[in-house]
């Protein structure tokens, strides 16, 4: 991102997310004073420029880092596991903490010129509530086991029972959440009109559609590794021993 100090907040809040998120931290208004340079809403919050620059560029770097591919085909499932609890289920649980309050600050200001609003809201609702009992699941009762069992193996020692029976069964469970989650987010693109704000959206409201784009984007690749990579590996595993 190409950070100056004539660029408004507004333009660097639309170029990328991370930005929001740091302007919010240290709040700074991207939204009604969007129009400000950085400059000024720097000066105006009392914040030091370089410094700012400095937190919008390393959080950029922080989402470009995390993008970063490994091969894991190959990798330790436990070390699978460590990247989707700290990358994945992380970012999870932050975006769903910020969206919420941005969502209902959105419908309350457009929502009665813009029905669709009530139904990305509703839908985004249970999306939350049915993802936060799920990675409960996997981080108390799955993941464990997997980790468990890698460890007997790698020691040559017998994989002790679990209480489920074969992995298999709550893989199946987790499978079966995920193409629920897919259908919510299915129903939210649908809603938002692919996450594509009206001509009178203000800033907020085209943060959030960004927001939710980039939360659909990070959620299939989360449900990309767990759905074809960490469960048939451990399957596989279980199987061979």
């Amino acid at each position: 991102m190409n950070m100056t100090a004539e660029k408004t907040v507004r333009e660097l809040a639309l170029e990328n997310t991370a930005a929001t998120r740091v302007f919010e931290k240290l709040g700074i208004d991207y939204c009604c004073g969007g129009n400000k340079s950085l400059e000024e809403a720097c000066r105006a919050s009392n914040l030091s420029m370089d410094q700012v620059i400095d937190s919008l560029e390393m959080a950029e770097q922080a989402a470009h880092a995390a993008q970063k591919d490994r091969n894991w085909q190959t990798e330790p499932l436990a070390d699978l596991i460590a990247h989707i609890k700290s990358t994945h289920h992380k970012y999870t649980r932050e975006e769903m903490a910020r969206l919420i309050p941005l969502l209902d600050k959105v419908c309350s200001v457009h929502g009665q010129n813009h029905a669709e609003l009530q139904n990305v809201r509703s839908s985004f609702q249970g999306l939350v509530q049915e993802l936060t009992t799920h990675m409960m699941k996997e981080e108390r009762v799955l993941f464990p086991y997997i980790v468990r069992m890698e460890e007997a193996v790698i020691q040559k020692e017998p994989v002790l029972p679990s209480p489920f029976g074969s992995v298999q069964n709550p893989v199946s469970m987790m499978e079966h959440e995920h193409d629920s989650a897919g259908n919510a987010l299915r129903a939210i693109r649908k809603a938002s009109r692919g996450y594509t704000p009206p001509g009178d959206a203000c800033i907020s409201y085209q943060t959030l559609y960004k927001a939710l784009a980039d939360f659909e984007a990070d959620l299939h690749q989360h449900i990309h590794l767990e759905n074809s990579l960490l469960f048939p590996r451990a399957i596989a595993m279980e199987k061979a021993h």
